[in-house]
C-alpha cells in the first residue's frame, strides 16, 4: 500500500504569510503541520482543513527543545522544513539585550536545533527541503531595527551552512521578501512611503511567496540560495 505524502512543516503559521502558504499547500493536497505560539483566528482555517497544530514557543532553548520533542513524537517523516516563525521587537532603552537574545532565539537558534535534531526525518523524502525565510533588510542593514536585521543575516548564514553540510539529500535555500502587505492601521502617509522605495511600486500579498516556496520545492538543481522577492529595490 503506498505511502500518504510526508507533511511539510510550517512554523509560526497561524497568521498572514505563513498562514497563506499553509493553506496554499493543503490546496494542493499537502499534509501540513504547523507550530504556533497563540491562538488566532486563522487556525481555525487550519483546524477545519485538516492540518496538524503544535503549539510552540521558541524565545527560548527549552521552548525549542521541548517542540523538536513533540515533533518527533507526531510525526516519523517530513517532507520539507519552512521556518517562518518571525519576532519583532522593539529595541526599548534597557530592554535591548532581551529584545536582541529573543530575536536570535526565534530567527537562529530555533532553525538551528531543529536542522539538527530533525533532518533524519527528511531523509525518507526525496526531494527534501529545508527554506528559511529571511528579510532583505539585511541587504543594507538598518539603523532602527539593528538587533533585528542582525538575527536575520544569521539566518542567512545558516541558509549556506547547512546547505553544504546537508547536500546531497537535503536542499537547504531561503526567501527574502520585502513589504508584502500592510497592516490595517497603516496610514496612507506611510503606505505612500513604502511603496516609493521599490520600482514595481505595490505590495503584492503572501502569494509571491508561496510562489517562490514552491519554486524552492519544485527545483532539483538548487541549494544555498536565497531568492530575494523585494520589487526591485535593490535597483533604488
Amino acid at each position: 500500500m503506498p505511502h500518504s505524502p510526508a507533511p511539510i512543516l510550517i512554523t509560526g503559521a497561524s497568521q498572514r504569510v505563513g498562514l497563506h502558504c499553509a493553506l496554499r499547500l493543503l490546496d494542493d493536497g499537502q499534509p501540513v503541520i504547523v507550530s504556533y505560539r497563540s491562538e488566532r483566528p486563522g487556525l481555525e482555517q487550519l483546524r477545519q482543513r485538516g492540518a496538524e497544530l503544535l503549539r510552540a514557543d521558541f524565545a527560548d532553548e527549552a521552548g525549542i527543545l521541548d517542540f523538536i520533542a513533540r515533533l518527533r513524537q507526531h510525526t516519523g517523516r517530513l517532507r520539507a522544513i519552512v521556518h517562518n516563525a518571525s519576532e519583532w521587537l522593539a529595541e526599548e532603552p534597557g530592554q535591548e539585550a532581551e529584545a536582541f537574545r529573543r530575536m536570535v532565539n526565534v530567527h537562529m537558534l530555533a532553525p538551528y536545533l531543529i536542522n539538527l535534531h530533525c533532518a533524519d526525518l527528511l531523509l525518507d523524502s526525496a526531494p527534501a527541503d529545508i527554506v528559511h525565510i529571511g528579510d532583505d533588510v539585511v541587504r543594507k542593514g538598518s539603523a532602527k531595527h539593528t538587533a533585528y536585521c542582525a538575527s536575520k543575516a544569521g539566518l542567512d548564514s545558516l541558509t549556506l551552512s547547512f546547505a553544504a553540510r546537508l547536500a546531497p539529500n537535503i536542499k537547504v535555500n531561503g526567501i527574502a521578501p520585502a513589504l508584502l502587505m500592510f497592516n490595517e492601521g497603516d496610514d496612507e502617509d506611510y503606505r505612500r512611503r513604502a511603496l516609493a522605495k521599490s520600482p514595481l511600486g505595490f505590495a503584492p500579498g503572501p502569494e509571491v511567496i508561496y510562489q517562490s516556496l514552491r519554486y524552492l520545492l519544485d527545483t532539483p538543481y538548487l541549494t544555498g540560495t536565497t531568492l530575494t522577492v523585494n520589487g526591485g529595490r535593490h535597483l533604488k
